[in-house]
C-alpha cells in the first residue's frame, strides 16, 4: 500500500479522495471496522449534514495551538470545501448563522458523492477491518486489521474521537497514536447538552429564548458565548449550552473550580435591566411586576424568576423595593446554572482533547514523533463550536495530510 487510512467517516473519506487525486494510480486503502459506512455523518445536523460555514477562522475552534489551526484552514478555506463538493455534484446553500447546507437536505447526498468519487478514484476501503495495531518498521509501517498484517509506506489516522459511540467512534485511533509514541491530551465530550440540579428548570422545559452564558474557571479570563438556549426536563441544550459544555469539561478534567452564569437579557448588562424596569414602572404606573419582567424576557421564564426570587408578580413595578428590584435584575443578567454533568459521549458531536498540536507539523500534520504517520479531524486535539465548523477541520486537515501522504 502507498497509503493506508484508518476511518472511513468524513475526514477518512475526503484524505483518500484528496490522495488519489494527488498521485494517481497510488495504492489507496481504507479500513474500518464498520459493517456500513458514514454512520456519524448521516445524522449530523439533525440528517441534513451542515457541511461548512459561510465564514471559518482559527477564532473558531478550542483546543491546541491556535497557529497550526489556523494554517491549516488557509490552506483549503471554505471556498475551497464549496467548490471540492460542487465538483462531486452537490451544491450549497445558505442558513441561519451562515450554515451551509447540501441542497437536498439529505445527509446520505453527501455520503453517496463521497462514496462514489472514492469508487472513481479506485480507493480500497475495506469494511469490517479493525485495525488493532500499527507497528514501524524501518520506511514502512505494519498494520494488523481482521488478524491479517500488511505493510504501508504511509498511514493517516482518522478514526475521529469518542462521540456518538453508536456510530462505532471508540477511541481506537487514539490508542493507536499512542502505542507510536504520541500525547494524548486528555478527551472530553463537546458539543453536549448540559444536566443541571435542583428544579428550576424542570418547569421550563421546552421554553428556548436568546441567552448569553458565561464560563468562569479559576485562574482563567471568563469565556463569554451567546445564541439560543433550550431549557429541557435535565438541563439546557440549544447551540449556546453545547458549545459552553467544553469550557465545563475541560475545567473538570484540570480539576479546576468553575460557574456557569446565564444571562437572561442576552447582552444587555444590569445597569441596561435596571433602567427598563425603572422606566416600566415610571411610564406605565399600573405595569405588574410580570409584566415588566416579560417584556425583557419569555413569560416562562419571568414566571420561573418571580417563583424562585419568591415575589409577587401581580404587584406594580413602582412599588417593588430597591432591594427587591436589584436582586431581580441580578438574577435576570446573572442566574448561577447549577451544571452537575453533562449527557456524555453519547449525545457529544464531538470529542474534545486527542493528539496534541505540538506533535505534528503544521502544513502537512505529519507526526514529529513518527516520520510517516499523519493525524487528521476529530483525532487531533482541536474542537469547533456548532455551526459546521467541525466538519470544515475534517476538510482541511484531510487535504494537508493527503497531498503530503501521496507525494
Amino acid at each position: 500500500m502507498d497509503v493506508a487510512i484508518v476511518g472511513a467517516g468524513a475526514a477518512g473519506l475526503a484524505t483518500a479522495i484528496f490522495a488519489a487525486r494527488q498521485k494517481p494510480g497510488a495504492r489507496i486503502v481504507v479500513f474500518d471496522g464498520a459493517r456500513r459506512l458514514g454512520a456519524k455523518l448521516l445524522v449530523s445536523g439533525g440528517g441534513r449534514c451542515n457541511l461548512t460555514n459561510r465564514a471559518v477562522t482559527a477564532a473558531d475552534f478550542w483546543g491546541g495551538n491556535r497557529r497550526v489551526i489556523d494554517s491549516v484552514l488557509r490552506a483549503f478555506p471554505v471556498s475551497r470545501a464549496v467548490a471540492f463538493f460542487a465538483e462531486l455534484g452537490v451544491d450549497l446553500h445558505e442558513e441561519e448563522d451562515g450554515k451551509l447546507f447540501p441542497d437536498s437536505n439529505r445527509a446520505r447526498t453527501v455520503l453517496d458523492a463521497l462514496l462514489a468519487e472514492a469508487a472513481r478514484l479506485d480507493v480500497d476501503i475495506r469494511l469490517q477491518h479493525r485495525v488493532d495495531r500499527l507497528v514501524r518498521d524501518d520506511d514502512a509501517f505494519v498494520l494488523t486489521a481482521k488478524g491479517t498484517t500488511g505493510r504501508a509506506r504511509r498511514v493517516v489516522l482518522a478514526t475521529g474521537g469518542l462521540s456518538l459511540p453508536k456510530t462505532g467512534s471508540d477511541g481506537g485511533g487514539l490508542a493507536l497514536a499512542a502505542s507510536c509514541g504520541h500525547t494524548i491530551v486528555p478527551t472530553t465530550p463537546a458539543l453536549v447538552p448540559l444536566v443541571l440540579g435542583g428544579e428550576f428548570h424542570r418547569a421550563l422545559s421546552g421554553v428556548s429564548h436568546q441567552a448569553t452564558l458565561t464560563v468562569h474557571v479559576e485562574g482563567r479570563r471568563p469565556t463569554r458565548l451567546a445564541g439560543p438556549l433550550l431549557w429541557t426536563h435535565f438541563g439546557v441544550s440549544g447551540p449556546v449550552a453545547l458549545d459552553a459544555s467544553r469550557h465545563w469539561h475541560r475545567a473538570m478534567v484540570d480539576r479546576m473550580p468553575a460557574t456557569v452564569r446565564l444571562s437572561f437579557a442576552a447582552d444587555r448588562d444590569f445597569q441596561t435591566v435596571e433602567q427598563a424596569l425603572l422606566q416600566a414602572a415610571g411610564q406605565r404606573p399600573n405595569c405588574t411586576i410580570r409584566g415588566a419582567v416579560a417584556a425583557l424576557v419569555p413569560g416562562a421564564v419571568a414566571e420561573a424568576l418571580l417563583a424562585a426570587l419568591t415575589l409577587d408578580g401581580r404587584s406594580r413595578m413602582a412599588h417593588l423595593p430597591r432591594e427587591d428590584r436589584r436582586r431581580l435584575v441580578h438574577a435576570i443578567v446573572e442566574w448561577d446554572l447549577p451544571v452537575t454533568g453533562s449527557r456524555g459521549y453519547n449525545y457529544a458531536e464531538v470529542t474534545a482533547g486527542g493528539v496534541s498540536l505540538d506533535e505534528v507539523d503544521r502544513a502537512t500534520l505529519e507526526s514529529k514523533i513518527c516520520p510517516g504517520l499523519f493525524l487528521v479531524g476529530e483525532m487531533l486535539d482541536v474542537d469547533g463550536r456548532l455551526g459546521g465548523f467541525n466538519f470544515q477541520w475534517a476538510w482541511s486537515s484531510a487535504w494537508a495530510a493527503a497531498r503530503a501522504a501521496a507525494r
